[in-house]
Formats: C-alpha cells, sequence, structure tokens
C-alpha cells in the first residue's frame, strides 16, 4: 500500500485520507516541512489563503466539498459541522480530522491490514506520472485513474475548473469502489 516512511505536509498524522499535492504553500515553515505531518490550527486555512492566494483557497475549498460529499461513507468524520464551510475553517487539517495534505511522494509497499481503511488520493495526472506510478495504476480516462490493490486514485487537480462539483461525485463514486 502507499505509504511514505517520511511522511510529510500538513493534517492529522495518523489520517486515513491522504491527499498528496506536488506544490505546497509559500506560508509559515511549511515551505521548509520535510519530516512531519502537523495539524493546522484553527484559522490557519484561512491564513494560507489569505498569504498565498487564490490558488491554495480553491485547494483548500475543493478538499473541504470532496470529504463533506463523502459523508454518506464516514471516511472522515465531520464533526457536527452543517456546511462544508464550516468543515474546512474548524476541522479539515486539524488534529483528529483523518484528513491529510501530503507534499511527499506516496511509497508503494505491502498492504497491511492496520492500512486497508486508507484512501490515496494523487492531485493531478501530470504529478502522477512523474510519480512513476503508471505500473500499477489504470486510467479510465484522461483525468482519472485508480489502482485498487494499493488505494491509489489520481483525480484532476483541486481547482474548480479542473475537478468540478461533477467530478467531485465521480471521485466519490471511485472512492466507494476502492473502500
Amino acid at each position: 500500500m502507499p505509504l511514505s516512511i517520511n511522511e510529510f505536509g500538513l493534517g492529522d498524522p495518523l489520517a486515513q485520507f491522504k491527499v498528496y499535492i506536488a506544490n505546497r504553500p509559500d506560508f509559515s515553515n511549511y515551505s521548509s516541512l520535510d519530516s512531519s505531518v502537523n495539524p493546522l490550527s484553527s484559522g490557519e486555512i484561512h491564513a494560507i489563503g489569505q498569504a498565498c492566494g487564490n490558488g491554495w483557497r480553491k485547494v483548500f475549498n475543493v478538499y473541504a466539498k470532496l470529504v463533506f460529499a463523502l459523508n454518506a461513507e464516514s471516511i472522515v468524520p465531520l464533526q457536527e459541522t452543517l456546511s462544508w464551510q464550516k468543515f474546512r475553517d474548524h476541522v479539515l487539517l486539524q488534529h483528529s480530522s483523518n484528513t491529510s495534505l501530503l507534499f511527499s511522494p506516496p511509497a508503494i509497499s505491502k498492504v497491511k491490514d492496520k492500512d486497508r481503511h486508507v484512501v490515496h488520493i494523487v492531485m493531478g495526472r501530470t504529478y502522477a506520472k512523474s510519480l512513476n506510478l503508471s505500473h500499477s495504476l489504470k486510467w479510465l480516462d484522461h483525468e482519472f485513474a485508480l489502482d485498487m490493490e494499493n488505494k491509489i486514485l489520481v483525480c484532476p487537480y483541486f481547482d474548480y475548473r479542473q475537478l468540478s462539483n461533477i467530478k467531485i461525485i465521480r471521485l466519490v463514486e471511485l472512492i466507494k469502489q476502492i473502500r
């Protein structure tokens, strides 16, 4: 299963819902982060969006929309938030959120029982191809790929135009398939 020994990024260090991204925000000490997964605190997503621009706001918004759409699967606890916006602002990438945004690439290793429920989403076809995951991925079309055995999904980049609401619904269906 893809599991990076040296995972690093933002979010819950014990997350079962892991999203991999090629870039990282130029904010605080995140640009030098290379050895751990650090939970964000309330208000930090807003601060990153303010400091780093609309692109990062879109990433966080789409991530929250995706998790909210998955609510029926109970993959990530919504912690009684009533909207994806509240989830984004008060739960996403925080301690015990079960979500992470990783700057480290996933590494393929054997599936362990404790890792059977972990979902790995690689953001963007170009990034996925640069990771040399091709041997295990089955491309469904030019945007989505999956590896059932290792629970890896590739989807469009978290941006409204690339991962629209309709494509979020498709991604939810693919996540259900691999779980």
